[in-house]
């Protein structure tokens, strides 16, 4: 696989190359923003590593130009572990994020299995779910509310497909984690509310078919 690494810090670069590499994967390395979209444009890549804080163009910006063309998967990397930040990567359509100063092993464990669920989102997924005018195409990762196109950010999708694949269990946040990120989870344990908040607020009127369950997680309702 190949990977763009973006962050104006050379170590910082050094050392996710040095884990890339022993890893198997091809690197491509940015000192900017800007230089990171114009590497993207002139090299096709599997997966971003972003950092945020950068001269030139900030990585929310470049995420934001990037998803205008692309769904490549993206990481980014912040000194900074507001929650503002991070549902505002979300927003903005990464597939995870990572707080500075970060283990090396960790940030790859997640990149793998952020590949991992890029090669397989395909599998297994071939009918559709509707309720009343709420439509979900899994064939064609469309969704539909009152005939309107509704945009989900790649995870936001992971999870509303998992919910709805599992509709009418109470799903653990534990199993949750584990099953729709594919890892053992290391990060901030508000990850998973910050996506549900997102997914609600994405479903409109179709929010409550989330249901909280306290002390244990999130069952979709059995319509």
């Amino acid at each position: 696989m190949k990977v763009l690494i973006v962050d104006d810090e050379e170590k910082i670069r050094e050392i996710i190359k040095k884990y890339a590499v022993f890893e198997g994967h091809t690197v491509i390395e940015a000192k900017d923003g800007m230089d990171a979209i114009e590497k993207f444009k002139n090299h096709s890549c599997d997966l971003i590593i972003l950092d945020i804080m950068m001269p030139e163009l900030d990585g929310f910006s470049v995420a934001k130009e990037i998803r205008k063309t692309s769904s490549v998967p993206i990481i980014m990397l912040s000194a900074r572990s507001e929650e503002y930040d991070k549902i505002h990567g979300f927003e903005l359509g990464i597939d995870d994020y990572v707080v500075k100063p970060f283990s090396p092993k960790e940030l790859f464990m997640r990149v793998e299995a952020v590949l991992k669920r890029t090669l397989n989102s395909n599998t297994n997924i071939s009918d559709a779910f509707s309720y009343e005018t709420l439509l979900v195409d899994f064939t064609a990762h469309l969704i539909y509310i009152d005939n309107e196109k509704i945009t989900l950010s790649p995870k936001e999708y992971d999870l509303l497909v998992y919910l709805i694949k599992n509709k009418g269990i109470a799903l653990t946040r534990e199993r949750l984690i584990s099953d729709v990120w594919g890892y053992e989870f290391f990060g901030d344990d508000r990850t998973l509310d910050t996506h549900i908040k997102l997914l609600r607020k994405s479903l409109k009127q179709y929010s409550n078919l989330i249901v909280t369950l306290r002390g244990v997680g999130y069952r979709f309702e059995n319509v």
